[in-house]
């Protein structure tokens, strides 16, 4: 059964920070699937949704996004599954704002959601959905993940979010190389001035 793991962080604080761009995609999802609510323990939140005739489970974890792997492992230990039914998505502070990107497998790239996701299943090959938040300055990496993007930058992580739930639609009913040749671009030219 597909498994969509949202990344970000609890509390209203942080809900629209462009650290929560995982969590805004799983929302995302759960409006236009109408998913049902279907599990909430000390670490995530769940819902159950049909997308291509599959079962899905979307997933938010309720720890932070730095101890992300604990949400996993929970996860795993009472819904076992295998790593090429998961899919997890992430901001990224390395791709442009407007662009995402799915990848197979890779590195953690410095993300500590991804980090820690890593630790827990002990590999790094299970596919993962990047979104870009725009880069910043190594000193200044953590405000800017955790700001609330500027209005115009917000209409353009809007769209990224978007075309990002389009893309999990396409890795559940196509495939992870159809969702990559088709997905793997910019959703605008137009990126504003920070």
């Amino acid at each position: 059964m597909p498994l969509v793991f949202g990344l970000g962080n609890p509390g209203a604080r942080y809900a629209r920070t462009r650290h929560n761009a995982g969590w805004r995609v799983v929302e995302a999802l759960v409006e236009r699937w109408k998913a049902r609510r279907d599990e909430e323990t000390a670490t995530y939140v769940s819902w159950r949704a049909e997308s291509g005739g599959k079962q899905v489970d979307l997933v938010e974890p309720l720890t932070y996004m730095n101890a992300s792997g604990e949400s996993v492992r929970a996860w795993r230990e009472s819904h076992p599954f295998d790593l090429d039914e998961l899919l997890v998505i992430a901001d990224d502070v390395y791709l442009p704002l407007g662009m995402i990107r799915l990848r197979a497998r890779g590195s953690d790239g410095g993300h500590r959601g991804l980090e820690s996701i890593e630790g827990a299943l002990g590999t790094r090959e299970y596919a993962r959905l990047r979104i870009g938040v725009g880069e910043a300055k190594a000193e200044v990496l953590r405000e800017h993940v955790l700001e609330v993007p500027s209005v115009d930058e917000d209409a353009l992580m809007e769209e990224s979010i978007r075309i990002a739930a389009d893309a999990v639609e396409c890795w559940i009913g196509e495939g992870l190389l159809a969702a990559m040749n088709r997905f793997n671009r910019r959703v605008s030219k137009e990126v504003p001035e920070s």
